[in-house]
């Protein structure tokens, strides 16, 4: 790998001369500007705005500007008359424990490569001192014309260096966090725990830039002269959360799911909320509406006597098998051929009735 810096490490007394390699790379993906018309590169030049004209890099140099707008020119010979003592020095001024270091501070990363075979000695004592004691080393060093604050660990056989923020460069988080007063409950807590156990750990090779990889097949395909063709949107989010509790219930049996693991019996699932379309009704609603149809299908019910005229005795239906209380269809027809019945007797029993009555009267009248 290319160096982008050589100096030395200050250790006390020792010195280590070493290279500054990058640690990272960046696999973004970058465009060019064109024209959209024909195609044809969109560049940018360098034009002075006092004249119009372009200048060449030679012919550019460094100024402050000023609070009214005032340019205030700065050469490099100015700036080397300032006190830089980092300047090809990583001078080490303390070992601390690394939680000691707030993770906002960590920027860009490099490895330390020992500088030569003379090097090899006091590089891996460095090295081997920082393992021992569990401790890592703060740095100040200059790169890119800038003094800058370094953490240095190891890394399997390797120091590596993390470029680190100084503390004035970090902001405090004033207005970030929610300003309402919030209570979380044990219950929500407890599935937030077993939602985190499920999901894990990770290896981390594993996770990758899907976005990159669609972004490569994108080009391959126009390169070729092929339509792309188009993916698969990402599932949609699940809507407005209403109830947390529900949420998390319901992710943990997602994340159950993805894993392979069982979530238990039916009516016994973890979260196993039954989704926007279930209907949930009151005991005080099914009391007013649902009494009469219980009482028609449960045979000992106190004022079931609809039911129990639907399924009366074989001599109501002239001798016919009664059929069951669910059989609503047969139970109608034999409850109509019973009710003609009686009311073809009353007719009967009433006729009877008024000529027995006519003939006591003529009897009367003949005597």
């Amino acid at each position: 790998m290319r160096s982008i810096w050589n100096g030395a490490i200050s250790f006390g007394l020792v010195s280590i001369p070493i290279k500054l390699v990058n640690a990272t790379e960046n696999h973004s993906i970058s465009f060019r500007q064109i024209h959209v018309e024909d195609g044809g590169r969109i560049r940018y030049r360098k034009v002075c705005e006092l004249d119009g004209e372009e200048v060449t890099s030679g012919e550019i140099g460094k100024a402050y500007e000023d609070a009214d707008g005032t340019m205030i020119p700065i050469t490099d010979e100015d700036l080397s008359h300032l006190p830089l003592p980092t300047a090809k020095t990583i001078e080490i001024v303390a070992f601390v424990p690394a939680d000691a270091i707030d993770p906002l501070q960590m920027d860009a990363a490099y490895y330390l490569s020992a500088n030569g075979v003379p090097a090899a000695k006091p590089y891996t004592l460095l090295r081997e001192a920082l393992k021992r004691s569990r401790k890592v080393a703060l740095a100040k060093y200059a790169l890119r014309g800038r003094e800058r604050l370094g953490m240095l660990r190891v890394v399997d056989d390797v120091i590596a260096m993390h470029g680190l923020l100084w503390p004035d460069e970090i902001r405090a988080p004033e207005g970030v966090a929610p300003e309402s007063d919030v209570t979380v409950r044990d219950a929500e807590l407890d599935l937030a725990d077993a939602l985190m156990d499920t999901l894990g750990e990770v290896d981390m090779d594993s996770l990758h830039d899907d976005y990159r990889e669609a972004v490569e097949e994108l080009v391959a395909a126009k390169a070729s002269g092929e339509a792309p063709e188009p993916s698969e949107k990402g599932a949609k989010g699940g809507g407005k959360v209403i109830d947390l509790l529900a949420a998390l219930e319901s992710s943990v049996k997602a994340a159950k799911e993805a894993r392979g693991e069982e979530t238990g019996t039916d009516g016994e699932e973890e979260g196993g909320d039954e989704g926007p379309d279930a209907d949930v009704h009151s005991l005080t609603d099914r009391k007013a509406s649902g009494g009469g149809a219980r009482k028609k299908t449960e045979p000992g019910g106190g004022s079931g006597g609809a039911a129990k005229k639907s399924t009366s005795s074989p001599k109501s239906t002239g001798g016919k098998k009664s059929t069951s209380s669910t059989g609503k269809a047969p139970a109608k027809k034999t409850a109509a051929k019973s009710t003609a019945k009686k009311t073809a007797a009353k007719k009967t029993t009433a006729k009877k009735q008024s000529g027995s009555k006519s003939a006591a009267s003529r009897k009367r009248a003949s005597a």
